[in-house]
């Protein structure tokens, strides 16, 4: 595979994909570019960059398809159409998310050895992630929420490839392109079992001679995805997540038009679940402290166009977020409300006011028999409650 300009772009030229634009566009399948015509659409469309197969040119003469539709909007569809209800998705989520872990621990163990990483289970695995996020993004989202802080090395990388593959399904990304990006989300770190683990696992703040050693963990990854084989969107995004727009960020510090529109939507997605993961020395921020985070740092960091579109498919309160109520019950967004983001519907569990259980119960804050509406996002530790607990006894069908 090869990344060219699209300047350069030659009728039976064989297009993989889109790399960069400045617009909006989609490839309906892999495929020829078939004249001077369809380049010149494409170029007023905003494409910069695409990505090629030069065995696959064809010359003179042959015949060739056009299969690039230009389009200057993204294509119409629902993002939040939901095949199946979330209590029928969520076990089988369970299983599919539990089955990922061990493969990043069997990943990490083949790179500490010396053997390459089977690139097949991990396109297996982002293949299942798409088709759960599919049939209903809600079960995965709130797995990715509930998390063990013990568990971040791996539940991290798990957690970024489903929030790459709902902002990727709520752009109207093409199957393939989801794929892509969350396979290279799910190896974004592999890079970080060749640092030294009293630097990976260190507790308290890294020395400046620690943290340029942590640093070389990004281009570790890429040079890992790369050799694998992976595509090189795969490879940016699994070496480039740490970049920022205006050069600050590691390792290569490149900038602007240098970072795709897939390494934006990294950065982004990489940074909103560091910020909201608890961690054995730290509290997770809620959703909301972390988007006025992410918010501060553009446009110099983050690319504020996407961040507004990030925001808007996970919502100010994403599924698996702990809520207060206005009467004082405490819940866990189970579902969410695209038409009325700040009505989801909340299994609530617990009394904040009188510190006790309640019985456990769905309540639609859409529904306008109920008298109640969100108050705020909260922490479990302020109640003293065990989340993970709740949703395996609670939550699992």
């Amino acid at each position: 595979m090869k990344t060219i300009n699209i300047k350069d772009l030659e009728p039976g030229m064989f297009v993989v994909g889109v790399i960069k634009q400045a617009g909006h566009v989609r490839v309906k399948n892999q495929g020829w570019v078939r004249d001077e015509n369809g380049i010149r659409n494409l170029i007023q469309s905003g494409v910069l960059e695409v990505e090629i197969d030069p065995d696959k040119t064809l010359h003179q003469n042959e015949e060739v398809d056009s299969v690039i539709e230009e389009c200057a909007e993204p294509p119409q569809i629902d993002p939040w159409h939901k095949s199946v209800p979330v209590e029928a998705e969520l076990g089988q989520a369970v299983k599919m998310y539990e089955q990922a872990k061990q493969l990043q621990e069997k990943a990490f163990t083949d790179i500490r050895d010396g053997r390459k990483i089977d690139v097949t289970e991990f396109k297996e695995t982002a293949s299942g992630f798409i088709d759960s996020v599919f049939r209903n993004q809600d079960a995965l989202a709130c797995i990715a929420r509930i998390r063990d802080k013990d568990g971040y090395l791996l539940e991290h990388s798990l957690n970024v490839s489903i929030l790459m593959s709902i902002f990727a399904k709520h752009l109207g990304f093409d199957r393939a392109l989801i794929e892509e990006l969350a396979t290279g989300a799910l190896l974004h770190d592999i890079g970080k079992i060749k640092i030294p683990d009293e630097i990976l696992q260190k507790p308290e703040k890294l020395t400046e001679n620690e943290f340029a050693i942590m640093r070389e963990h990004a281009k570790y990854s890429h040079d890992i995805v790369k050799e694998a084989g992976l595509s090189s969107i795969a490879s940016e995004i699994a070496g480039f997540h740490h970049e920022r727009l205006n050069g600050t960020g590691y390792p290569f510090a490149k900038q602007g038009d240098e970072l795709s529109q897939f390494v934006r939507m990294i950065s982004i997605v990489d940074v909103y679940d560091a910020l909201t993961a608890e961690r054995v020395y730290k509290i997770g921020m809620t959703p909301i402290q972390a988007f006025k985070k992410l918010k501060a740092g553009c446009p110099d960091e983050f690319d504020e166009v996407l961040l507004n579109q990030f925001i808007h498919c996970i919502g100010m309160y994403p599924v698996g977020t702990l809520v207060k109520l206005k009467s004082h019950r405490v819940g866990i967004v189970a579902a969410s409300n695209p038409d009325s983001p700040l009505q989801p519907v909340v299994k609530v569990f617990y009394n904040a006011k009188n510190m006790f259980h309640v019985e456990v119960r769905d309540i639609d804050l859409s529904d306008k028999r109920i008298d109640d509406e969100l108050e705020a996002a909260v922490k479990p530790e302020e109640f003293g409650l065990d989340l993970i607990k709740f949703f395996r006894h609670s939550m699992l069908p």
